[in-house]
């Protein structure tokens, strides 16, 4: 058993205090939790609010005897499934165990008892219990895994339906424009190719973001250091969308000094910084997005805050959407895997830095990765 395992239940029913106080001393020891009871009625209350690995019955009890109980456990369901030990004072002459097992019982104990028979027989139990669980939540993960497959494999479908859907009608129309009279011109032709390359690089995106999980999980993601701009990084990849964000009629602000020497993964730290700006644009109900590029002398650190006005994020959900396939609530009818914050975080611990949210809903989300800064004596 480990440190974080649950402790299991194990209840004790006899109508005299201190055969209670005897056998709870025989097989008390750290992991397990005894419950006592000295009537049939109140060992009923205690089953139906906890989950027993054992029950121990004393046979002859005044109101209700250790039999009687037993025929109630076995017409119940949540109790019907508690493996019974019978306890008797009474001779092997009186054909108790017979009775017994045909109440139910899977074991059957005469008094005075034998420590190392009782120890062992409870000791069984109880490994059959935490077994029963460990199968059961097993069970409930496979089942987890199986339901998020199936999820995954709904989600890859429609990510890439719609731009292979694209891709074909305009192949299709470009079809018909061939075989037309005139043919189409230069400018009409070139929209109808950049078009396109935008759909191709939608799922191409796609499949490398699929890619970069499988190798953030078997720590294979690749980061190669070299000397970097921060600054200059954070530029380009404003420069690029900013098409994205006039046409989504998103106003893109952007502050950041000069120059900011890093060492690092230019590629990646752009990938970050781009998967941030789309989750903006998505999520921030065409709002303005400002993206600020910093330092934090005080902690030797660099940042990049991406912060925009839109639907903003419940604090239960802060920490979940940096995992795999998970994404806010409310997210559905807006496109993504919820692949792309989880490889970012993962980008960002493999530069030693962190990514962040603070938000609160209705007011926002700003994004912040913080990189270490380079050692003075670097190279440049």
């Amino acid at each position: 058993m480990t440190s974080s395992s649950p402790d299991v239940n194990v209840l004790l029913v006899d109508d005299l205090q201190e055969n209670l106080v005897a056998l709870e001393a025989l097989i008390r020891q750290p992991g397990r939790r005894i419950f006592t009871a000295r009537a049939g009625e109140q060992a009923l209350s205690l089953m139906l609010e906890h989950p027993f690995a054992l029950a121990i019955l004393d046979v002859q009890m005044p109101s209700m005897s250790g039999f009687e109980l037993a025929e109630l456990m076995r017409g119940t369901e949540r109790t019907r499934s508690i493996p019974i030990v019978f306890v008797s004072a009474g001779g092997r002459e009186l054909n108790y165990a017979f009775r017994g097992y045909e109440a139910g019982a899977v074991d059957f104990l005469y008094k005075p008892l034998d420590p190392h028979a009782v120890r062992s027989k409870v000791n069984v139990f109880v490994d059959l219990f935490r077994q029963r669980q460990e199968l059961q939540e097993a069970k409930a993960q496979l089942q987890r895994a199986v339901s998020m497959r199936d999820d995954f494999m709904s989600m890859i479908a429609h990510e890439l339906r719609n731009p292979l859907n694209s891709v074909y009608l305009q192949a299709q129309l470009r079809r018909r424009m061939l075989a037309a009279p005139r043919p189409p011109d230069t400018q009409t032709m070139q929209s109808m190719v950049e078009r396109d390359e935008r759909q191709i690089r939608s799922m191409v995106r796609l499949l490398d973001d699929m890619l970069d999980v499988t190798r953030a999980r078997t720590g294979k993601l690749a980061i190669v250091p070299a000397p970097y701009d921060l600054a200059a990084s954070t530029t380009a990849v404003v420069d690029a969308i900013q098409e994205q964000a006039r046409t989504s009629g998103v106003t893109l602000t952007l502050a950041a000094p000069p120059k900011l020497p890093m060492v690092g993964d230019e590629f990646r730290i752009e990938q970050v910084i781009t998967n941030l700006l789309t989750n903006a644009l998505r999520y921030g109900q065409r709002k303005p997005v400002a993206v600020t590029v910093g330092v934090r002398e005080s902690e030797s650190e660099a940042f990049v805050s991406v912060r925009d006005q839109g639907m903003g994020i419940q604090p239960e959900d802060q920490e979940r959407i940096f995992e795999q396939f998970e994404r806010t609530e409310g997210s559905a009818q807006i496109a993504g895997l919820g692949l792309g914050l989880y490889i970012a975080r993962q980008i960002a611990q493999a530069h030693h830095g962190r990514l962040e949210v603070r938000s609160a809903p209705g007011d926002g989300a700003e994004f912040i990765l913080s990189l270490p800064l380079p050692a003075p004596d670097a190279p440049t």
